[in-house]
C-alpha cells in the first residue's frame, strides 16, 4: 500500500513544509517509528520481479548501499544492520519486515534497542517499457536530535544523502551490472566509505 500524500502534488514527502509529515508517515507504517522523513524515487529498466527479487535479498544490499557494512540475515523477516556513521563509529539495529507484497512492497521496522529507530517502506511499481519504478521512504529519529542530524550532513551520513544516493548505485547495479565509482584503487574506495 503506498504512502497517502496529504500534500495535493507529488512530490516526495520530504519535501513537505508542514509540520509532522514524519510522524504522519511513521502512522502508516505497520509498527511505524520515527519523525524524520527521507523519500525518493528511482526508475529501473528491469522488469519489477527482477528488481525486487534482488532488493529483497538482504545479501545483496552492502554490495550497492555505501553506508552499511553488513546485514546479518537471521531468519526470514529479521535482519541484523551494522550502519557507518559519522567519526568512524557504527549503529547497529535489528530489524523485523512488517508487511510484504511481492513484486510490490517490503515494510520494515526497528527492533527494541536499536542505536538508530527506524521504519519503512520500499515499493516497486510496474512502469511498463521503462521499467519499474522504486520508491523508498524511510522514518527514522536521528541519534543526537537536530545536531547530531547536522553532523552526519557534515559528514556525508546523513540519511537522506545516503538513500538518494543508494537508490541510484541500485540502478547502476541493475541496469549494468555494476556501481561506477571514481575510486582508481581499494585505499581510495576504502577512504570513500565504499
Amino acid at each position: 500500500m503506498p504512502f497517502d500524500n496529504p500534500q495535493s502534488d507529488d512530490a516526495p514527502l520530504d519535501t513537505s513544509k508542514r509540520r509532522g509529515v514524519g510522524a504522519e508517515a511513521a502512522a502508516q507504517l505497520p509498527d511505524g517509528k520515527g519523525d524524520t522523513v527521507v523519500a525518493n524515487t528511482v526508475t529501473i529498466a528491469r522488469p519489477v520481479a527482477d528488481v525486487f527479487a534482488h532488493f529483497r535479498d538482504f545479501n545483496n544490499l552492502p554490495g550497492f548501499m555505501e553506508n552499511v557494512d553488513r546485514i546479518d540475515v537471521l531468519d526470514s523477516t529479521r535482519s541484523h544492520w551494522v550502519v557507518k556513521a559519522p567519526a568512524g563509529r557504527t549503529v547497529e539495529w535489528d530489524a523485523r519486515i512488517t508487511e510484504e507484497q511481492r513484486d510490490r512492497s517490503i515494510a520494515w521496522t526497528s527492533e527494541e534497542g536499536a542505536d538508530v529507530a527506524n521504519s519503512g517502506r520500499i515499493e516497486f511499481r510496474d512502469a511498463g517499457p521503462r521499467g519499474t519504478i522504486v520508491t523508498l521512504t524511510i522514518v527514522y529519529d536521528p541519534p543526537g536530535g537536530v545536531i547530531g542530524q547536522f553532523f552526519a550532513k557534515l559528514f556525508q551520513r546523513e540519511p537522506k544523502i545516503q538513500a538518494r544516493r543508494d537508490l541510484r548505485r541500485f540502478k547502476q547495479l541493475m541496469e549494468t551490472g555494476e556501481v561506477a565509482t571514481p575510486a582508481m584503487n581499494p585505499k581510495q574506495f576504502e577512504e570513500m566509505g565504499l
